[in-house]
């Protein structure tokens, strides 16, 4: 089903495991490359929830990076990583609320030579296991950029910058979802303090996880499958 505002518009924690089986269909530069989410990582502004998230990009307010976490759901927050790769988050919560679910990995479903082109590091293994796996490659494989498609409505579906996005969720919040710490966070915010990290369990195109600095092995090492 195309997703709504009002799908999207309760906390973050709370819309990562509907995101989870739902479909990021991306189409620009005359092709379209679609994806099946099945790992995401939820994220909380100021202000946002029962308790500050301090590894979210707008735990501090709102900045000029940021602007997009704060405005109606169902825009994509696209930012850049490293300097080098474009992740992509949706945008959740009511506007003026910021908060966003980073898609971190997927399998692509249509559009596979299009993302072997625009990922040919992928392309040595002929695998389509890692064409989307971890939130750079999906960035890279669905073709959005920072800062041109930063904003785009996945909602509406309204061209920006050459491109077209479109969010399908799944008709109801699937079973046999993980939860644990977020990937590669530093400090608290890394460890089970917050186990918001939500994947479909034992699909292979789950990015391995790793432990952020200062998030000690041990805490929140043994994930959770939801009922």
């Amino acid at each position: 089903m195309p997703a709504t505002r009002v799908a999207l518009a309760g906390l973050p924690v709370e819309v990562a495991p509907r995101v989870l089986g739902g479909v990021l269909e991306v189409t620009t530069g005359g092709e379209t490359v679609a994806v099946r989410l099945t790992e995401v990582e939820a994220y909380h502004g100021a202000g946002t929830g029962e308790r500050p998230d301090p590894g979210s990009h707008a735990r501090m307010g709102r900045t000029a990076r940021n602007a997009t976490m704060w405005g109606e759901p169902g825009h994509l927050y696209v930012y850049l990583s490293h300097g080098i790769h474009s992740c992509v988050n949706v945008v959740c919560g009511p506007e003026g609320v910021a908060g966003g679910v980073l898609l971190r990995a997927g399998e692509v479903i249509d559009g596979v030579d299009a993302a072997f082109a625009r990922r040919p590091a992928a392309r040595a293994s002929g695998s389509t296991r890692d064409l989307a796996r971890g939130p750079g490659r999906l960035g890279d494989a669905v073709g959005l950029r920072h800062p041109i498609h930063d904003g785009i409505d996945a909602v509406t579906g309204h061209e920006q910058a050459g491109a077209v996005a479109r969010l399908w969720l799944p008709a109801s919040v699937r079973t046999g979802i993980a939860t644990g710490p977020r990937v590669g966070v530093a400090g608290i915010a890394g460890t089970d303090a917050f186990p918001w990290r939500f994947w479909i369990a034992g699909d292979p195109t789950v990015s391995a996880f790793r432990w952020g600095r200062g998030a000690r092995q041990g805490q929140g090492d043994t994930p959770r499958v939801l009922d």
